[in-house]
């Protein structure tokens, strides 16, 4: 069957793997060193997949930064497209992965914009800080 290829445009019978698929797969291969591997498995482990649960509980689902109105905020309670950011990377310190003192919540937007360094570590940091003093007491209504 004869099929549009994603990685040149041309088309190409479904099983034929053509040069521009065959370069991407050596290029991602490259790209997982063992140290790539041991993050990759990390982000996909149960520990990693409870602790990001409750790093969203603590945080009351929303994005930290959009709460405060910070960096060009559209909707200040944000509750959409949500992840679990770590200030500080997983391959730069692997001990602090599930230190939740280093874990924050937040929007696409704004944890595109913390990995580009857009937003700074010191802030995010605060932020996770004033979190954590807020998780040791009830939240009153």
């Amino acid at each position: 069957m004869l099929k549009s290829c994603q990685y040149c445009g041309k088309i190409h019978d479904s099983k034929t793997i053509c040069k521009q698929k065959e370069k991407r797969i050596k290029e991602r291969q490259a790209y997982r060193t063992d140290r790539n591997k041991k993050t990759y498995d990390f982000h996909r482990s149960e520990k990693w997949k409870g602790k990001s649960v409750s790093i969203r509980e603590r945080d009351s689902y929303c994005c930290q930064v959009c709460i405060r109105l910070l960096h060009n905020t559209e909707r200040q309670y944000e509750t959409e497209n949500l992840s679990v950011h770590h200030v500080i990377p997983v391959s730069e310190d692997w001990d602090k992965r599930l230190d939740d003192d280093i874990l924050i919540t937040l929007c696409s937007r704004h944890h595109e914009m913390a990995e580009k360094g857009e937003i700074k570590r010191e802030e995010l940091l605060k932020i996770a800080e004033e979190q954590e003093k807020k998780a040791g007491y009830p939240v009153c209504l």
